[in-house]
């Protein structure tokens, strides 16, 4: 059985190595990108099963980016979790209006990061 893609959307670099490990050692196939304009273009060319997605990104911010994959008849259906240190009720309510699929602030905990990512990867 093939290994589940998952796309991680996040422009610290700590972060996104540790994001990374992190599910590589639960057996993901992991591709991170640190802006973006790269994460559309990775969506286009190596469509991921779900996508963890910061908020405050260079170029194109994380709602934009939601917005563009759930608005998209051929990506509508990839989840998307934003993974961001935003933690106001305004930021909650426009991650749910762009389409993303869940919402998780910084700092996290590994497990609950997992067992989001199993809910919709099961």
């Amino acid at each position: 059985m093939p290994r589940k893609r998952i796309l991680i959307v996040e422009d610290e670099d700590s972060l996104l190595r540790l994001e990374s490990i992190l599910l590589t050692s639960r057996g993901y196939e992991v591709r991170g990108v640190s802006n973006g304009q790269a994460a559309l273009e990775a969506i286009a060319t190596d469509k991921p099963d779900l996508v963890l997605l910061d908020i405050m990104l260079p170029e194109i911010d994380g709602f934009e980016v939601c917005r563009r994959i759930k608005f998209a008849a051929e990506t509508r259906h990839i989840p998307v979790i934003m993974l961001t240190a935003r933690k106001c009720q305004d930021d909650f309510s426009r991650g749910q209006e762009v389409g993303a699929d869940w919402y998780i602030t910084k700092p996290f905990k590994s497990a609950m990061v997992i067992e989001t990512i199993q809910r919709f990867l099961p």
